[in-house]
């Protein structure tokens, strides 16, 4: 304790008015009870006197008691009037000090891409770690898949279709077989999706920098390559698309922001660089909300291929048009609070989003440090575990991401799979139809509903921490106020929510990560006794919970409804009202599964059941 509390204090020493040593007592009579020593002439503190809070030079500007009591609206918090005379008093020698990191004379430079000492790890105990054995816990913990095996369907792809669009929206594990026996180049794949792009882009707005000569580059080796023999698996010489704030080396990578349009990295992340060592073909950078929030970015907002008069959602929002449109055989996205789910929900797609530390995020975008997750978006759900594959594993680079196992058999029946749900949820909004059909046809493919409970907490509480972290890692944007060239300046957006993070409470920070683990705990009781957790997909608190928690997802297209108003990811705006549809326009809606920890094969698996069930993923946006 005394080494700590000596080290976080070293700075306030300095031109200290610090408190007497035992030995100035001595020199004078002791002080009455309450009441500080005096300083030794000079000002200085004798010789053995321990440094003390509370005693930095005054810096910063003047409060007052005022000043104190407007803050305690912003925190919720409250003091009586003798408190804040006393925190006023004191303020420019205690606090003030503790921002001297960015306002005072030795200010640090913390790079963009230097971790937190911390981190979050969801794996909550040894026992638990994703390398363990697949066995239950008799203390009541979940399961680890502890086989690596990846065992795929591998379909007969049939003959190669006559028209390119058909190619264009074929499923990847299709495409793949057409590549390996050469029915067709990837030559001759990239150029389909390349016209698709030219043709349908001033529709959606999807792509930010198009790639064609890569593409071009890597197709041509791709098909070298399968001639000669030497094929790498099934993203060989597939075109694929990265959400624009995974690097890229020599090409733009510009998050979507006006203060970043021309950023140009040197590497590639680590993403970018295993998809390329799989032989897929990157053929565009694709749009994302500015600084991964919602749908709009410098270049306007991305459209729904389902529904053009509406956003396609955020902030995967290019790699959920694209992919939904067939401009590309499979995307990457992101989330860090349902930015694959959302797209994936909206344009009708696969969306997987990894455990928390199975993708590492080397060379990509830092939003939030313990949320952000990269992950596969396609139109069936085998394509995405295909993708999971090519880009799972650790890297130094990504301080969070870990060795772990990927079990995946596609001949390992489902049945008897414990499929839990929350039949609350199933029954109000957001869930429809499509989500109650869903827990039938769970039932159906001879998999067992399991009702399970979830406490009723406040879990947005959470948020203190993605605020905080997502302040924290654009501080110099915001602070230089760069921040204010973003096209969306509305109370929502990321420059008011990062000003106003800034008055975030820093002791509730610390409670909110302790119920955090709190919340995880409840998640390793519900997961004691099922296999898959089955939720709609956009209810709140279930993304907010296993966002935070970090256990994996599947969402997938489990039917069609309709609507009659535009949706949209932004807060109702009276000035801008959303379109109308008389009648109403049919769109699709998605399920999604939870899985254990680090057990996307299993999800996977029950998912590839239900997509056959479902029977809706073949039908393609009309127009497109």
């Amino acid at each position: 304790m005394s080494h700590a509390v000596n080290t976080r204090r070293r700075f306030l020493t300095r031109a200290s008015f610090g408190l007497l040593s035992a030995a100035a007592a001595c020199r004078r009579s002791a002080p009455a009870a309450g009441q500080l020593p005096q300083p030794t002439p000079g000002g200085e503190p004798p010789i053995g006197a321990p440094p003390a809070f509370g005693t930095a030079p005054a810096v910063g500007p003047s409060v007052n008691a005022g000043t104190f009591a407007e803050a305690e609206k912003l925190v919720n918090a409250h003091m009586t009037a003798r408190e804040r005379e006393q925190a006023a008093r004191n303020w420019r020698n205690s606090m003030a000090a503790l921002y001297e990191r960015r306002t005072g004379p030795r200010r640090v430079v913390i790079e963009p891409e230097l971790p937190p000492y911390s981190r979050w790890d969801p794996v909550l105990s040894p026992h638990d770690a994703p390398t363990a054995s697949l066995r239950p816990r008799a203390e009541g913990g979940e399961r680890r898949p502890g086989r690596d095996q990846f065992i795929w369907s591998e379909p007969d792809a049939g003959p190669l279709p006559s028209r390119d669009e058909d190619i264009a929206f074929a499923p990847v594990t299709q495409l793949a077989g057409w590549i390996r026996t050469r029915a067709i180049t990837s030559e001759r794949l990239t150029e389909i999706y390349l016209a698709r792009i030219r043709r349908f882009d001033s529709k959606l707005r999807c792509i930010i920098t198009l790639t064609d000569e890569l593409a071009r580059a890597q197709a041509r080796k791709a098909d070298q390559e399968i001639a000669a023999g030497r094929y790498r698996g099934p993203l060989h010489g597939i075109p694929w698309g990265a959400k624009d704030l995974v690097d890229t080396a020599g090409i733009a990578t510009t998050y979507g922001a006006e203060p970043y349009r021309n950023r140009v990295p040197a590497t590639d992340a680590a993403v970018v660089a295993r998809l390329h060592e799989a032989g897929a073909v990157l053929v565009a950078k694709l749009s994302l909300g500015a600084l991964a929030l919602n749908d709009i970015w410098f270049g306007g907002q991305t459209m729904n291929p389902w529904l053009v008069e509406e956003g396609s959602s955020g902030s995967s929002a290019g790699p959920g048009a694209a992919c939904a449109a067939g401009l590309v055989a499979f995307a990457i996205g992101s989330e860090t609070g349902g930015s694959i789910i959302g797209p994936s929900m909206r344009c009708g797609l696969t969306g997987l989003r990894p455990t928390f530390g199975r993708v590492p995020r080397t060379g990509a975008m830092t939003l939030c440090w313990s949320l952000d997750k990269l992950g596969p978006m396609t139109r069936t759900v085998e394509d995405a575990m295909l993708v999971l594959r090519a880009i799972s594993g650790p890297d130094a680079g990504d301080v969070s991401s870990v060795p772990s196992t990927l079990d995946y058999d596609c001949r390992a029946s489902v049945k008897g799979l414990r499929v839990g749900y929350i039949p609350a949820w199933m029954n109000e909004r957001p869930a429809s139809e499509v989500d109650r059909a869903a827990l039938r046809t769970v039932k159906d493919a001879g998999m067992v509903p399991v009702e399970v409970t979830l406490p009723d907490w406040p879990y947005a509480s959470l948020q203190v921490i993605l605020f905080a972290e997502a302040a924290a890692a654009f501080e110099d944007l915001t602070l230089s106020r760069q921040v204010d060239q973003l096209k969306m300046q509305v109370p929502d957006a990321w420059p008011n929510l990062f000003r106003q993070s800034r008055f975030l409470s820093a002791v509730d920070f610390v409670q909110a990560d302790r119920f955090r683990r709190k919340v995880a705990n409840e998640m390793v009781r519900v997961f004691s006794n099922i296999d898959v957790l089955l939720v709609p997909s956009l209810r709140d608190e279930i993304l907010t919970i296993t966002n935070f928690t970090g256990h994996p997802s599947l969402t997938l297209r489990a039917g069609f409804v309709d609507v009659s108003e535009a949706r949209s990811d932004w807060a109702p705006d009276p000035a801008r009202p959303l379109p109308r549809f008389t009648p109403p326009r049919r769109v699709p809606h998605g399920v999604t599964l939870i899985g254990r920890l680090f057990d996307e094969g299993t999800i996977v698996r029950a998912g590839v059941a239900l997509e056959r069930a479902f029977g809706v993923a073949a039908e393609r946006p009309p127009g497109f």
